[in-house]
């Protein structure tokens, strides 16, 4: 049979971070293109220990069917937490538990867009939410990533000429592949800019808690008096990835509509699951885990950056993040970057090429970027020192 499939995915290819990983079957293969948390960030003894209370005391809640919006307790719960913690929430927002941060991706655009409209990223940007973008059929427009963030002078001049545009999508914290952060200065412009140009931002901070360096910067939902800001938080960094349990806090408008889309796609998030988050939160003490995770962390970017600047040296440029996962690597203008890629798996060292994340991916680019919390200390070691070897080659 001939299979014939929708315009919105036969456009689309596969993830190029996925399609390397495969590589990484391969155990003699050093993962510096994955994005996983550290095996030892996981708190396995914590969550084996819920699992068996909740499934002993609580089993019929934890394996029917749940409500939509999310697990109450655990909502209550994260509104709280997030209140706190980085004084978001107001009095027309609203939140919801999905089942990972990129539902929050795509209910956005689900709910916003028609096809043919405009979605305007970062340059370059997380490849897993502009693959999203496209698979509704929206339009990309990027605007570069400086190293204090977007460029909102250009963001300007975007917003100036885009049509139907709908929202801006951002990761302000150490953003994905970039490592930057957005400066204060730049967050109050990027929410005066949507602001005037009646456009919602959706704002991605999956990594703000695992900063490592620096001073923590308020967030632009903190700012949020006007109803223009979707926030997207995950449980994935700092607890578990596996458990697919993220949030979303939004104008009650907004979230009323996410949960009619939520509804036609996976009904609801598992319930077991977010009794597991709900009661980590009631029972554990998740500050002193974060900063634990944070300390961790803060050892392999180190490890990883100091052995790029033994190693490499002038061979790359990058600027050393305050936190996240990545660290954003430029090649020499005279090196294939496509080639550089495919000679280091031939090394053994798996890395991502730079324009898997350019909103559009057949653009050439120099950089590659480089992931320190997969491996172990041991693999960092012998990754970047084969990158070394691998760099020689080219001179």
């Amino acid at each position: 049979m001939e299979y014939r499939f929708s315009d919105k995915i036969s456009t689309l290819q596969p993830s190029a971070i996925r399609e390397i990983l495969k590589a990484t079957s391969d155990p003699s293969i050093i993962p510096l293109a994955a994005g996983n948390p550290a095996p030892d960030a996981f708190p396995v003894d914590e969550v084996r220990e819920i699992t068996e209370r909740v499934l002993r005391e609580q089993p019929i809640t934890a394996l029917q069917y749940g409500i939509s919006e999310g697990y109450q307790p655990l909502r209550e719960t994260v509104t709280a937490w997030m209140k706190e913690h980085e004084n978001i929430g107001r009095d027309f927002d609203s939140t919801l538990i999905l089942s990972g941060a990129t539902q929050v991706m795509d209910l956005t655009t689900k709910i916003l867009c028609n096809e043919g409209d405009t979605v305007i990223c970062e340059e370059p940007s997380f490849i897993g939410s502009l693959n999203c973008f496209r698979s509704y059929g929206c339009k990309l427009m990027g605007v570069p990533v400086e190293a204090d963030g977007m460029d909102v002078n250009a963001l300007e001049e975007v917003l100036k000429t885009a049509d139907n545009a709908k929202f801006i999508y951002t990761i302000p914290n150490f953003q994905n592949p970039s490592g930057a952060t957005m400066s204060l200065e730049k967050r109050k412009k990027l929410y005066a800019l949507a602001k005037e140009y009646n456009v919602i931002i959706l704002e991605d901070n999956p990594y703000g808690d695992l900063r490592v360096a620096g001073e923590n910067v308020p967030a632009i939902k903190s700012m949020d008096e006007d109803g223009i800001v979707i926030y997207a938080g995950s449980f994935s960094k700092i607890l578990s990835p596996g458990i697919r349990v993220a949030y979303c806090i939004a104008p009650a408008e907004i979230t009323a509509k996410m949960t009619v889309g939520k509804q036609a796609e996976d009904v609801h998030t598992a319930c077991l699951n977010q009794m597991i988050v709900y009661e980590w939160f009631r029972n554990y003490d998740v500050g002193a885990h974060i900063k634990k995770i944070q300390g961790i962390y803060r050892k392999k970017l180190n490890l990883m950056c100091d052995l790029i600047d033994e190693e490499l040296g002038d061979f790359v440029d990058y600027v050393r993040p305050e936190g996240g996962l990545f660290v954003w690597c430029r090649l020499p203008d005279g090196v294939d970057m496509l080639d550089f890629v495919r000679r280091a798996v031939e090394k053994k060292v798996a890395v991502v090429p730079g324009s898997a994340f350019l909103t559009d991916d057949t653009k050439s680019t120099q950089y590659i970027r480089l992931n320190f919390s997969t491996p172990t200390d041991e693999g960092i070691v012998k990754g970047i020192k084969a990158l070394g070897e691998l760099a020689k080659e080219y001179n």
